[in-house]
């Protein structure tokens, strides 16, 4: 299946998602990569995740980019060679870009009860809403978990961490977005977040 869904937030930003039907070889032989990539998607041991990255390559071209285009700074963070900003994400089938004139970081999580044990890790203020009884709880630490990832690969500092430095204010099951906020080394950063659901997967992205 291409295309699965296209949001456009503003006027300089779009997010483009991905459900990954194809086959390896099916994703393979739709892209050109440059040498680099195409030792890395070789030699990654899981086909879901070469799936996955074959798959960013089929977004990138869906915004009029190739693998060549596409490049990681020194922290790992990607960049455009054009000067647009870029994020990138995928879990299990499907995968998403964000591109923008703004500093943006994008997150696909799938919807499991697994979340839960780990959530001590990423989780501290959100504590103070949450609800463990309640039927939403693993659905709401997704969102949380997938928002501080956005925040992550957005601020992209060395040292961040989900729990000491990434809050998420309270929302509900019928909202689209809330604010979220980096508090690192006495300065505040505060980011209006948006979340969907789809399919038992989460995706939120955050626009600077």
């Amino acid at each position: 299946m291409p295309l699965y869904k296209t949001i456009t937030p503003n006027s300089q930003t779009t997010v483009k998602i991905w459900k990954i039907t194809e086959s390896y070889n099916e994703l393979f032989q739709s892209v050109n990569l440059k040498p680099k990539s195409l030792e890395r998607v070789l030699n990654m041991k899981s086909e879901m995740h070469q799936r996955g990255f074959l798959s960013v390559r089929m977004l990138l071209a869906e915004f009029g980019y190739n693998d060549v285009d596409l490049h990681y700074d020194k922290n790992g963070k990607p960049y455009l060679k054009d000067g647009k900003q870029i994020s990138i994400t995928h879990s299990f089938n499907f995968s998403a870009v964000i591109i923008s004139d703004s500093i943006v970081g994008v997150d696909i999580e799938k919807q499991r009860d697994k979340i839960n044990i780990i959530a001590h890790k990423f989780v501290d203020y959100e504590f103070d809403y949450l609800i463990e009884n309640d039927t939403n709880y693993i659905k709401k630490l997704t969102v949380i978990w997938c928002i501080k990832e956005s925040l992550y690969k957005l601020f992209a500092t060395p040292g961040l961490s989900f729990k000491q430095h990434c809050l998420v204010i309270p929302f509900s099951e019928e909202d689209s977005e809330t604010v979220s906020w980096i508090d690192y080394h006495e300065k505040k950063h505060c980011y209006i977040s948006h979340f969907l659901e789809f399919e038992g997967f989460t995706c939120a992205y955050v626009i600077a």
